[in-house]
């Protein structure tokens, strides 16, 4: 079977899948983040099937909405790229992908590297920086029924991973305890570029937000 033919069967798959997904995670979250990952990998030396298909399925199953299980996630892409033909090393990179891609409170060690998990894992996270990001959180935040902003609760930027995932804090906190802290954590030099620029543009949503919620515009 051809790439391309893989590609497009993979484009179907997911489409599928995750067709009564939240907002934030749907297949419009996929597509940007397969079009970020190819943005970036033209500046890379990388495979770009592994890229492609990494990005496709790194939220297949996101654990956030199977009970916190990460193991669904890479169990799922491995079946579907298995009835695909893909080679073994291929679908082994792919996995490792998907199991190293999240943020996961970011005091967790990531356990595998490649050029390939780096050129993904920037372009999921760019689709969290920025005008879209903004949107996703208050989409998930009001999915989970959280509260916008509450100022008796402070962010925790000591999260454990458990407790990261267990986290039911306003969605204002989230900007402190993932999103703000994102674009030091780019791997690829395109990647960090545009996290600067969707950074900038979150910290002025912020300033606009609080001058809003005290009365001062």
């Amino acid at each position: 079977m051809t790439s391309e033919k893989i590609i497009k069967n993979t484009i179907l798959f997911v489409q599928a899948t995750l067709k009564n997904a939240e907002g934030g995670h749907d297949w419009f979250h996929i597509l940007r983040v397969l079009n970020n990952s190819k943005l970036i990998a033209a500046t890379e030396e990388v495979d770009l099937l592994t890229i492609e298909l990494g990005a496709l399925l790194h939220d297949i199953a996101d654990s956030k909405f199977h009970n916190g299980d990460e193991t669904i996630g890479p169990k799922v892409a491995r079946a579907f790229l298995s009835s695909q033909n893909v080679q073994e090393e291929v679908i082994v990179h792919v996995v490792n992908i998907i199991e190293n891609i999240s943020f996961k409170g970011g005091n967790t060690n990531q356990s595998f590297h490649s050029k390939e998990l780096a050129v993904v894992q920037d372009a999921d996270r760019l689709d969290a920086l920025g005008a879209i990001g903004i949107a996703r959180a208050f989409n998930y935040g009001g999915f989970k029924g959280r509260s916008l902003y509450d100022p008796e609760i402070q962010p925790n930027l000591k999260m454990s991973k458990e407790e990261y995932k267990a986290s039911t804090a306003p969605t204002i906190n989230h900007f402190y305890e993932k999103l703000l802290l994102l674009k030091d954590r780019m791997n690829t030099e395109t990647g960090k570029a545009i996290a600067e620029q969707r950074h900038k543009y979150m910290q002025g949503f912020l300033e606009q937000f609080y001058a809003e919620w005290n009365g001062k515009l």
